[in-house]
């Protein structure tokens, strides 16, 4: 979106944010896609909120939901960058229904029950008991995941992912090897990573991908455009170091947790910090290879 400013200075004024504008309105696969922007959410089977103490903030329903930081306006009403926050949100806060959010180890099957099960090597048979909740709680205080008490949510869910992949994400082989870089997105498990040939050289990290009607395209795709301080016109909101790969979709820094219930507009999300760091180790023309689904709930 282009605002009409200073119109007393002439068409010269325009020049700058026509240019950063241009290659965007030239771009069809720019629109957002594939679901309208008007489309309405698909309905949770169950709501789940923050289960730590004042981890109920507001939050902007807007790109993600974890842009907890408001947009900062100059004076003529044009969005500034949001500044890089002091110390980053590190900790794990679990996605609880809100009457297993007072339990000391709660009888509650969560939303990932079987995914943490056969992760801590416990029978997956998607059932809790009182055997997993006690497993799954010391793994959770473990972890310093808040509440520790045993519900099997997105958060411990994302890092017991996350630590079972650290040595080799690449195990079973989905992420074809090649002697260029290639950004592999596993939309399975919500993690990425970077690899040449098999070297890794950006680790594994937890990512937030689309959720049902905004799901992240799968397939080949290649960074075609990088704007480190980039302002989602569509959604108003902050999208640090977005790096696009397939139309409206890119890799971006959200502030606060990256494990949530729900998922991204499409976009790939990374905590700001491995956000930051992909940002430097990326570059136009790279290659981006996406597969799977991410799981619901």
């Amino acid at each position: 979106m282009i605002r009409w400013r200073g119109r007393r200075r002439g068409v010269t004024a325009l020049l700058p944010a026509l240019a950063l504008a241009l290659p965007l309105a030239l771009t069809p696969a720019l629109l957002p896609s594939p679901a309208r922007a008007d489309a309405p959410e698909p309905e949770a089977a169950e709501v789940l909120l923050p289960g730590g103490v004042a981890a109920g903030r507001g939050e902007y329903p807007m790109d993600t939901p974890d842009q907890v930081l408001p947009p900062r306006q100059a004076e003529g009403g044009e969005p500034v960058p949001v500044p890089v926050p002091a110390k980053e949100v590190d900790e794990l806060v679990e996605f609880l229904p809100r009457d297993a959010a007072k339990a000391a180890c709660t009888a509650r099957t969560g939303p990932h029950q079987r995914r943490v099960e056969r992760l801590l090597k416990l029978k997956a048979d998607g059932k809790q008991s009182a055997a997993d909740c006690k497993a799954i709680r010391a793994f959770q205080q473990r972890e310093k995941i808040k509440p520790a008490n045993g519900y099997a949510g997105p958060v411990t869910w994302g890092r017991a992912e996350l630590l079972a992949a650290r040595k080799n994400p690449n195990a079973a082989g989905k992420c074809p090897a090649r002697s260029y870089p290639v950004a592999c997105v596993d939309l399975d498990r919500e993690l990425m990573w970077v690899q040449k040939g098999k070297k890794l050289t950006y680790a594994v990290v937890n990512v937030r991908s689309g959720r049902a009607g905004y799901r992240t395209r799968t397939g080949w795709h290649k960074v075609y455009w990088r704007h480190k301080d980039h302002w989602s016109t569509i959604y108003d909101t902050p999208m640090p170091f977005s790096q696009f790969f397939s139309g409206g979709q890119a890799f971006h820094a959200v502030y606060g947790q990256i494990a949530t219930p729900v998922g991204s507009r499409g976009c790939v999300n990374l905590s700001y910090r491995n956000a930051e760091r992909l940002w430097g180790v990326l570059r136009k023309g790279d290659r981006v290879y996406v597969w799977g689904k991410r799981p619901e709930g």
